[in-house]
This record gives C-alpha cells, sequence and structure tokens, in this order.
C-alpha cells in the first residue's frame, strides 16, 4: 500500500512533506517518484536525462477548510530529438499555476455560479476564473453545419440601457445561436452574412425578423432568393402602440368634459391590447361595454383582430386577398392613425404574405432573449462581449434535426 495515499492524485510524484501555512492554507511538497521516468513534453519520449529542476507553487482543489498548495519541482529534459524540453505533467498542463483538476473544478461551479461568486469562494482573481472560463466556451461551443442551414431567425436584444443593442441569429430548425453581434445596424449584422459566406447565403429560403429595415436590406444584398417574413407579435405591437393607443388617447381627449367617460376610456389601454381570449369574464364584459359605446375604438379593435388573420392564411393568394380586404377596411375607417399605419404597410406586404409559405416568428427567439436576461443579470452584467456572446451560444447549443 503506498505510504502517501494522497500522492495517487499527482502521477510521477510522491509527497515529501507537508505542512500547515496559516488557519486556511496547506503547502504540500512534492518530489518525482523513483519509479517515474520523465516524459518530454514535446515528443512524449521517456529519457533519464536532466537539463534543469524547478520549483513552481501551484494551486491544488481545496482539502476540507484548507486551500492547498503544491510545491512541484519541475525538470526539464534533456530530450534527443527536442533538445531542452520541459516534462510533460498531465495533472499541470503547460506553464500554469494551477493544477488540472482545480481548473476542471472551477469550470463546473462556473456553469452554476456568477464568476464574482466562485472567485470569491476560491480566493481566486476575477481575471482567473473568467479567463478558465472563456478557454471552457471556447472549447465546448461546436461550429454548426452550415450545409443545413435553410431558414433563420434574427432580433434585437438590450445590451445595456442607454439603447445599446445586439443582434442574434438562430437557425430556426434546430434552435442553435449561431451569432451574435453588437448592434443593430446594416453594418453591425453584415459580419453574419459574411460569416454564413456566400454557398450558405445562396441555400437560405426564409428570415423571420420584425419589421427591421436594415436587416431586411441586409438579407436581400446577400441572399436574394430568401423570403423576408415579419412576425406577427411586433407588427400587431406596433399596431397597438402606434394606433390603439393614438385613438385612445384622441377619445380620451374628447371626453375632457365627461369626466367618468374619460376615466373609462383612459384606462382601457390593457383591455384592447389584450387578446381577447386571456380576459376573465370581469375583463370581457368591460371589453364590451366599452366598444358599444365607442366606435372609434370598436373599429381599432376589429382591425387588429383582422390584421392577425393575415399570418394564418392558407396560401399566398388568400392572404394577399386577406390583405386588400383589411387595407380597405383600414383606409374606410376615417381614423387618421389607422390610415398613416396602413400606408407604411404596405412596403411590409409581402414579408407578411410570405408567412403563408413559411410559418416562422420570432416567439422561439423571444423565450431565448429572456433567458439571456437571466444569464446577464445572474452575472451583474459583462464587461467582456465576446465572453457574453459565447454564454449565450454555450446556453443555446440547438437540438437534433
Amino acid at each position: 500500500m503506498n505510504a502517501n495515499p494522497l500522492a495517487l492524485f499527482w502521477e510521477g510524484f510522491t509527497i515529501e512533506s507537508y505542512a500547515q501555512i496559516d488557519a486556511q492554507s496547506l503547502l504540500i511538497r512534492l518530489q518525482p517518484a523513483d519509479d517515474y521516468l520523465p516524459c518530454c513534453s514535446g515528443c512524449n519520449q521517456h529519457t533519464l536525462a536532466i537539463h534543469d529542476i524547478s520549483t513552481r507553487r501551484v494551486r491544488e482543489r481545496d482539502l476540507f477548510q484548507y486551500r492547498v498548495w503544491l510545491d512541484v519541482p519541475v525538470r526539464r529534459v534533456r530530450c534527443t530529438t527536442c533538445g531542452p524540453k520541459l516534462e510533460q505533467i498531465r495533472w499541470l498542463p503547460g506553464r500554469q499555476r494551477l493544477t488540472a483538476g482545480m481548473v476542471s473544478w472551477i469550470e463546473s461551479l462556473v456553469r452554476l455560479m456568477p464568476i464574482q461568486h466562485v472567485a470569491t469562494l476560491l480566493g481566486l482573481h476575477w481575471h482567473t476564473v473568467k479567463a478558465i472560463d472563456h478557454r471552457r466556451l471556447k472549447r465546448e461551443v461546436t461550429e454548426p453545419d452550415k450545409r443545413r442551414i435553410r431558414r433563420l431567425i434574427m432580433d434585437e436584444f438590450a445590451l445595456f440601457k442607454g439603447h445599446r443593442y445586439a443582434t442574434v441569429a438562430i437557425d430556426a430548425d434546430t434552435q442553435q445561436v449561431l451569432w451574435v453581434g453588437e448592434g443593430r445596424s446594416r453594418a453591425a449584422v453584415r459580419p453574419f452574412f459574411e460569416w454564413l459566406g456566400p454557398e450558405t447565403c445562396g441555400q437560405i429560403e426564409a428570415v423571420a425578423m420584425d419589421m427591421n429595415t436594415a436587416m431586411d436590406l441586409e438579407v436581400q444584398h446577400h441572399c436574394p432568393q430568401a423570403r423576408v417574413v415579419y412576425d406577427l407579435f411586433h407588427v400587431v405591437a406596433k399596431f397597438g402602440r402606434e394606433v390603439i393607443d393614438r385613438v385612445r388617447v384622441d377619445q380620451a381627449n374628447q371626453l375632457r368634459h365627461d369626466k367618468p367617460a374619460r376615466k373609462v376610456v383612459k384606462r382601457s389601454r390593457w383591455l384592447l391590447l389584450r387578446n381577447r381570449g386571456n380576459l376573465k369574464d370581469e375583463q370581457a364584459l368591460k371589453l364590451e361595454e366599452l366598444l358599444q359605446a365607442n366606435q372609434p375604438l370598436m373599429t381599432v379593435y376589429v382591425l387588429k383582430d383582422q390584421l392577425k388573420e393575415l399570418w394564418y392564411a392558407p396560401s399566398e393568394a388568400d392572404a394577399r386577398q386577406r390583405w386588400q380586404d383589411w387595407l380597405n377596411l383600414a383606409m374606410s375607417s376615417g381614423l387618421a392613425p389607422v390610415q398613416q399605419f396602413a400606408r407604411r404597410l404596405k412596403g411590409y406586404v409581402d414579408g407578411i404574405i410570405a408567412s403563408a409559405v413559411y410559418r416562422l416568428n420570432t416567439s422561439v427567439l423571444e423565450g431565448m432573449n429572456n433567458k439571456i436576461k437571466v444569464i446577464k443579470r445572474v452575472a451583474y452584467g459583462y464587461r467582456d462581449n465576446d465572453y457574453f456572446f459565447l454564454k449565450i451560444k454555450a446556453a443555446f447549443p440547438g437540438k437534433a434535426r
């Protein structure tokens, strides 16, 4: 039986001595094992020729309440092939000051805890822990198979306060995050299509997005055969902000001399914006009474419901007919906010009609964006965007086709 059972953790070495440095630290001095030939780290050949020996102090995983340090005699061998070369120590690769076991332990912890918490727990510098996790992410995040990418979903999320955004693109079929980049302009999203390359861009069939002109134009430039599909949620939400809210405020202003009625209209925002199926019985009754009493609000509410139907058409021909019917109703409504919105929406009609062929939307990506917010909040934000974007890719590796 080995007289030093702890030496089993450090291949090629035995324990020479150990001492308590302070109440929280333990120092273990190692020595080369007599029956272990050093190995050249360059060519993996064993040799007896030693060029010189230096002692390196490294950090090992904690033992009970102690932080463990090792004094390791690191030899340079005189290799006949490589010349003077550091010996290969499998549990202490390269010139690190942390053992492989310690690095593995840190990698496990950062999957569960913020970097700052891991650094405090282990008594390490924040940058040390971050560098280890960064290397892990680069090792584990795999490149997608570009040959199989056919449909994309693109959206943006807030990086910081102050209108700073990033754009994320995913494979619509596997839900793997393909690319994340800072900004939402044409110039910001162009590197994504350059990364895809002409061959992959040439096989893209459809790209789902909100009504973002920058993304739209860049898709048309790099993937001219791809259909742009505008997301239902974003268009209807835009209708709610620009039309329903405007009409509601105008109606409330017209009722300034009837304070009870004005109060009802002013407080009706969420009743008008929420889907009827999500309302409780009492709320549904209030909505019905409101719409019966106010014709302009009834008009915009009906137009909102009919606008949604454009995305559920069984064919492009039917979708185009539904659009024409909706446009006629909007232009004949007599409501300026509705007419103005309808005129602007004309430029995006092809992307709405395309949903009849490609049933794509950004709802999956919206859910991912919520998880991205959690990743950012848990870490109290990220100072390094490259590292943050790797975190996002690691969180969404995709699913098998």
